[in-house]
């Protein structure tokens, strides 16, 4: 099942959404809690947020969603930025869902490795795709128990599609449905954009000049203007630069990233080796994509569509005039409400 829309439709949906969204979230009170959980290491703690609507008691499968971020920068600060007055996790909170994020090891809130502290030369790349899925698992079974429920909805972003994809492969019993957005496949040509060549220490640095020229690679030169709302990208390099306690306290302010992530993609993806293989997933899945996204190309997209051949079912959801960083620009409701009516349907093939 492919799914695409008209840029006539999408402005249609968007205004539709537009003009119900402040009634959605008039009447709903979001409720969040945060907790630090422990990973399999010892000494290594993962920092998760909960937002569901006040008061909510019951909880289920098919309304409980755990995201993850990609490779660079934390969850809370795409996820739940609230960006126009509400962030994607509010979006789904007030729909009455029970949704979650979850910092990796050496990101956000979360503990970061000791060897982040010293010189990133001294030390091999931190945090896999194996080690990441380690922490997924143990943000899984913490919500799980939590409350109560067998399974849940995973949601990824970027090098997080790798992350829920592998998790989802090992774990088909745990997951509900699967959202991947701007999935990782085989990479065709030059190296990521977060590979800068060279050798690979534990980790790499980002400024706030290097996630702007990042994020508009690729977009054609006459929408580099409007296609990030005003004040937006300020926003969230803010939020964002302030999550690492050495960064902030640079001039000009930095982040660090573990580079597990690019060593995967040198090692496996960039040399023809999938880290793990997408039929053996056997939950619903939805890919999400935007035709500018310079980091994870459309073939990516089209060749991850085809290997899904075990699930129940797959949707396909391209979006016109976004990036990479969709999540945070002016078509980012159109993502939203075509991945909220995926999870929201219940679907099963005519007979």
């Amino acid at each position: 099942m492919t799914l695409r829309m008209t840029k006539l439709s999408q402005l249609l949906l968007a205004l539709s959404l537009c003009l119900g969204l402040g009634s959605a979230f008039a009447a709903s009170k979001i409720q969040m809690a945060e907790y630090m959980i422990p990973s399999d290491t010892a000494g290594i703690s993962l920092y998760v947020r909960n937002k569901h609507l006040a008061g909510m008691k019951t909880f289920s499968p098919e309304k409980t969603v755990l995201y993850v971020h990609g490779s660079t920068y934390p969850a809370e600060t795409a996820f739940d930025l609230p960006l126009g007055g509400v962030s994607w996790m509010e979006y789904m909170a007030a729909r009455g869902y029970d949704v979650w994020l979850v910092d990796l090891r050496g990101y956000g809130k979360s503990t970061r490795p000791p060897e982040m502290d010293q010189p990133a030369e001294q030390n091999a790349p931190l945090v896999t795709t194996d080690v990441a899925v380690r922490d997924v698992s143990s943000a899984v079974n913490y919500i799980l128990e939590q409350r109560h429920i067998a399974k849940l909805n995973l949601l990824g972003w970027s090098w997080g599609t790798t992350i829920m994809g592998k998790y989802t492969t090992e774990h088909n019993d745990k997951v509900n449905k699967l959202v991947l957005y701007a999935p990782q496949w085989l990479r065709q040509g030059g190296p990521s954009l977060t590979d800068k060549g060279g050798v690979l220490g534990a980790y790499r640095v980002a400024s706030v000049a290097d996630a702007k020229a990042r994020w508009l690679t690729g977009v054609p030169e006459d929408a580099k203007s409007t296609l990030i709302p005003e004040g937006w990208f300020d926003q969230w390099a803010k939020a964002t630069f302030d999550t690492d306690p050495w960064g902030r306290n640079q001039t000009p302010q930095k982040v660090r990233a573990p580079n597990g992530t690019v060593k995967d993609v040198r090692e496996y993806w960039a040399v023809g080796k999938p880290v793990y293989d997408p039929a053996n997933i056997h939950v619903p899945v939805m890919l999400v994509h935007a035709e500018w996204d310079a980091d994870l190309p459309s073939y990516m997209l089209y060749e991850y569509y085809t290997k899904l051949v075990n699930a129940p079912y797959k949707i396909m959801l391209q979006i016109s005039e976004g990036t990479h960083t969709l999540i945070m620009e002016k078509n980012r409701m159109l993502m939203f409400a075509g991945v909220q009516e995926f999870l929201d349907t219940t679907f099963k093939p005519e007979k």
